[in-house]
């Protein structure tokens, strides 16, 4: 995928757009509870009806990307998968290249017992156990583990065991980032080097990010506004850098609802509807 992003990034137009906004899923553009985005539609539309970019910037892979995009119309713009250790080009449908997740498996596999125990990774589960742990039907679980990138998990001991547990993955070239509900391993790139990629080739006029993680965070403050979209199922974001200047926002709507709501009020104040 590294090898296509390449060519897509020397090989895209680079005619400007007035806009793209840059979205997390779970929690913001879907859902928390019930995966549903149906009350972000009539943004969508909006966007769509301005030929505004919208690049889906989330943990799921590849393969769970590529149908969703075309259910929501956004298959002919990048995607940003696995936490942003690859991406999807626009209309593609990646070749599978498992090299650097299996790599990163084979790391997991040389940590102390004691330690690695204590992180249940999608690698080591069946579906059915990432069933338990999402949500997903047994259809979307499976597409959640054709991985090629990075390895989530649940993180089951203390905040101490997790620091001596990523101390020795650092070491080994792996980097965590901690999302809405599962620590995320790579060997490096997040949401917001891809976005700036993205960015670079695109050159919009405008950009917003709406998410709701901590790693969201470097993608939001990034954008020209960001957007931290209410999560009741978590400790709400601390103040971020561009809040007091009104360039980070926050909706008092969770999920989809605060994302429409969001998206229509920063439409109005761009004055691009």
């Amino acid at each position: 995928m590294q090898c296509q992003l390449r060519r897509f990034i020397n090989d895209s137009m680079t005619a400007t757009t007035d806009l793209i906004v840059f979205t997390d899923l779970d929690g913001t553009l879907i859902d928390h509870d019930t995966y549903d985005w149906s009350p972000a539609q009539p943004a969508l539309s909006a966007l769509k009806g301005m030929s505004a970019g919208v690049v889906l910037a989330s943990s799921k892979t590849a393969a769970e990307i590529i149908p969703l995009r075309q259910t929501l119309g956004l298959h002919q713009w990048p995607a940003i998968v696995e936490n942003g250790a690859g991406i999807l080009s626009p209309n593609g449908a990646e070749t599978q290249d498992a090299s650097q997740y299996n790599e990163l498996l084979s790391i997991l596999t040389k940590i102390p017992p004691a330690l690695r125990d204590l992180f249940r990774g999608f690698g080591a589960c069946s579906p059915e156990q990432v069933i338990d742990m999402t949500g997903l039907t047994a259809k979307a679980a499976q597409l959640a583990k054709q991985r090629m990138f990075s390895e989530p998990g649940l993180w089951l001991g203390t905040d101490m065991q997790k620091a001596e547990f990523l101390k020795i993955l650092t070491a080994q070239g792996v980097t965590a980032q901690q999302g809405g509900r599962f620590l995320s391993l790579s060997f490096g790139t997040n949401k917001v080097d891809q976005m700036r990629r993205i960015i670079e080739t695109y050159r919009p006029k405008h950009t917003i990010a709406l998410g709701d993680a901590p790693n969201d965070v470097k993608m939001l403050e990034h954008a020209e506004f960001g957007v931290v979209i209410a999560n009741p199922h978590r400790s709400p974001l601390p103040p971020l850098t561009g809040e007091e200047d009104g360039h980070i926002l926050r909706t008092k709507a969770s999920g989809p609802m605060g994302w429409n709501m969001a998206i229509h009020d920063l439409l109005d104040r761009l004055e691009l509807h």
